[in-house]
């Protein structure tokens, strides 16, 4: 469904305790915007009714059904954009804008 990768996994798991937020889980959102372009949101929050709950690297995600098809096969990472600036990115093959990463070497 998706990946969450061990850097993104290990930042979720402080800020869930630095907002005393405990066993609550986190809510992944996707939706396409009206000039096609994937926007994302993520937060702490309970379970819905109609939530996809997934267990990825030890985090309980809980996904709108409206958001499934957008998410299925993203990557949660999390990762130095620049210098001391770090960021949750979404890895995404189903935004049409996405660029598969250039293999190292």
């Amino acid at each position: 469904m998706i990946t969450v990768t061990p850097q993104a996994a290990e930042q979720i798991a402080k800020s869930a305790q630095q907002a005393g937020a405990g066993s609550v889980c986190l809510r992944l959102a996707a939706r396409l915007d009206d000039k096609g372009v994937v926007e994302y949101g993520m937060g702490f929050d309970d379970k819905a009714d109609g939530d996809m709950q997934v267990v990825a690297s030890g985090i309980t995600l809980l996904i709108s059904s409206g958001s499934v098809e957008l998410l299925t096969g993203a990557t949660l990472d999390f990762v130095e954009i620049n210098p001391g600036e770090w960021h949750f990115i979404f890895i995404n093959p189903n935004d049409p804008s996405h660029k598969p990463p250039k293999p190292a070497g």
